[in-house]
């Protein structure tokens, strides 16, 4: 299997930055999260990953080639604005979409019972794509994305409309593509999802990437949080201590802000002072955090 590798893509619309020289890279067997704000740039990066859209400068490759028309027939694409022919029956639309990327006839018709009956959607193959319901609609872009056993997947809000069930059916089919090599990104909003699936996550904004990493490199990036239940303590009691700041605090329950560096034994100590602690716990950020702290910076 092979990385897919983003080097440095700018896009520009008029006077309007889409990209700004963004680059990182998803490796084989990788879950890559990617994650920014409407408008922060992912449509655009993965439409220019397919060769959907040109980039003003920089380059995408797939195992050290350029994306050109053999490359991206190795690709699974599922598209945020669903690609799906709405009055197409599903076996024969799904079949004629693996014939496009190389699949003979016989090739593509088991590729489809495959992945339907996987997918849990074998029983609507002659139903049409708007007959289903959004979730129906969702798998059947997934086969889509997989019928012709892709060399890497690149999925754009894969798991919005799903009801929780169909959540673990892809989350599931996702692992399952990683642990068999093939590198997977997918950008979603639900950050909860993204921190829970992922192996990397890479967090943009007005086009350049603000933070790349496992998720637990970048919460232990941020600032950690105090939550401390000192009864007999009184606001001020940890000014002074190098990295520390009051967040907030009421009937002797105060939430402390730590930056990198901080000594949380400092901490400890200057709230024994003041007599009984009942509470002292560490709570690194979340995902969702660190996501508004990268997009307001």
């Amino acid at each position: 299997m092979s990385t897919l590798t983003i080097d440095s893509i700018s896009k520009r619309y008029g006077d309007t930055i889409a990209l700004d020289a963004l680059s990182f890279d998803v490796r084989p067997g990788e879950l890559f999260g990617f994650v920014g704000s409407n408008g922060a740039g992912k449509t655009t990066t993965m439409r220019i990953a397919l060769g959907v859209l040109s980039a003003d400068s920089g380059q995408v490759l797939l195992g050290g080639k350029p994306v050109d028309l053999e490359v991206r027939r190795t690709i699974g694409y599922m598209p945020e604005e669903r690609g799906l022919y709405p009055k197409m029956k599903v076996g024969p639309q799904l079949a004629y979409l693996a014939e496009l990327h190389g699949l003979s006839s016989s090739a593509a018709k088991d590729a489809v019972q495959r992945w339907t009956e996987r997918l849990g959607i074998s029983s609507r193959l002659g139903d049409t794509v708007d007959a289903l319901s959004l979730g129906n609609q969702q798998r059947v872009q997934l086969a889509a994305a997989l019928v012709h056993d892709p060399a890497v997947l690149v999925l754009d809000e894969p798991f919005s409309g799903l009801d929780p069930v169909a959540v673990d059916v892809m989350s599931e089919v996702l692992r399952e593509k990683a642990a068999a090599g093939v590198p997977v990104i997918f950008s979603s909003h639900q950050l909860d999802l993204v921190q829970r699936l992922c192996d990397r996550v890479g967090i943009i904004a007005a086009g350049s990437m603000r933070a790349v990493g496992t998720v637990d490199e970048l919460r232990g990036s941020g600032d950690a949080q105090l939550q401390v239940h000192a009864p007999g303590a009184t606001e001020g009691w940890a000014e002074g201590i190098a990295g520390v700041t009051t967040l907030s605090h009421r009937d002797g329950h105060f939430v402390l802000s730590l930056k990198q560096g901080a000594s949380d034994q400092d901490v400890l100590h200057a709230a024994l002072a003041t007599g009984p602690v009942h509470e002292f716990s560490v709570h690194k950020p979340s995902l969702s955090d660190l996501f508004r702290e990268a997009v307001v910076a």
